[in-house]
């Protein structure tokens, strides 16, 4: 049996996650939740919403991801996994998500290190070729670059 997968984060963050994930792998439906985390509502009300769609997924192990670290969404997954077969990744991002969709077949240990490889592996400065150094269309002989 796959690995339940629930994202805790703050609205919409978590729904908008699941959705990209749903665009990639439409599969993934039954066993990939999200909480949305709406602002000022009171940690008891997550709480109870979050064991809950923790309950639905009725999987014997989940990871749980949350965005922040410390914050509402984090806490409250803290306090719902205590006990559970379940692990929690703070920091969630699209290639995490990605990866851990991907692989929530293997065991629950082996899921949070490649969700973690996932996410840190895609962040990266990427390189932006300067305007100078492209190549100019072969019919724009009027352009006359000012830049020294």
């Amino acid at each position: 049996m796959n690995t339940g997968i629930l994202i805790i984060a703050h609205a919409p963050l978590a729904s908008a996650l699941r959705a990209s994930v749903l665009h990639v792998f439409p599969d993934a439906q039954a066993g990939l939740a999200a909480l949305d985390v709406p602002a000022n509502e009171a940690p008891e009300v997550t709480r109870a919403n979050a064991q809950e769609m923790l309950a639905s997924l009725g999987a014997p192990n989940t990871l749980v991801l949350t965005d922040v670290f410390g914050a509402t969404p984090c806490n409250v997954a803290q306090k719902v996994i205590d006990g559970l077969q379940s692990k929690l990744v703070a920091g969630v991002n699209l290639p995490m998500l990605l990866r851990t969709v991907n692989y929530r077949h293997e065991s629950l240990d082996i899921l949070v290190a490649r969700a973690m490889a996932g996410g840190m592996q895609s962040i990266m400065q990427v390189a932006v070729t300067a305007p100078q150094n492209q190549q100019r269309k072969i019919n724009d002989q009027q352009h006359h670059d000012h830049s020294q």
